[in-house]
């Protein structure tokens, strides 16, 4: 049994700051993403024996994580819960440019399940590749590529209220919006 922990905890050292990141962004806090990373690190623990390839250890931990946070938010309570930055920009003017970004962020992810949510941060922001995300998702490739759109889709029509209209039209006849990064979203 120590060995196999000892294995575990050298597997998951190569990318254990990356993967801590990961948690805190997809519970969209430090104090939350790092509880949900050392519950699924317990489970990733326990359940080290039945990995059969170890080269798939990345996608196998971040599959857990990604089930272990779709378990919290199904939750009753996890859904009851309102982030404190949210209440703070219903109530009064940002002083800044970038709370009305992270803002806008927030409003944009709150759309997403929370596989979609896993699923774009990873892409997005952690650089993962399409390969990668087929393989973590056991999934075709463009399996994946289509639901990255379809998020996408999702984050956009959340945000559209709060988008200024350009004046250009795209050939569907769909609106276009406009993102000046000098000015700041409105509510």
């Amino acid at each position: 049994m120590k060995n196999t922990a000892e294995q575990f905890w050298k597997m998951l050292e190569p990318f254990h700051p990356e993967a801590e990141g990961f948690c805190r962004k997809l519970a969209g806090s430090r104090e939350d993403g790092d509880d949900l990373y050392q519950d699924s690190l317990l489970i990733a623990l326990r359940k080290h024996a039945t990995l059969r390839d170890p080269e798939s250890f990345r996608p196998w931990i971040y599959r857990i994580i990604v089930n272990r946070h779709k378990n919290r938010c199904r939750q009753p309570w996890w859904r009851l819960a309102v982030p404190l930055d949210r209440v703070e920009s219903s109530v009064g003017d940002d002083p800044s440019k970038a709370h009305a970004w992270k803002r806008l962020l927030d409003r944009a992810l709150g759309a997403l399940s929370p596989e979609d949510k896993a699923l774009i941060i990873l892409f997005e922001v952690e650089g993962w590749s399409i390969a990668e995300l087929a393989e973590l998702h056991n999934k075709p490739q463009g399996t994946i590529k289509a639901r990255l759109s379809r998020a996408r889709k999702k984050m956009r029509k959340a945000l559209e209220k709060y988008l200024p209209e350009s004046n250009a039209a795209d050939k569907t006849g769909e609106r276009q919006y406009a993102l000046q990064r000098s000015d700041t979203p409105s509510e």
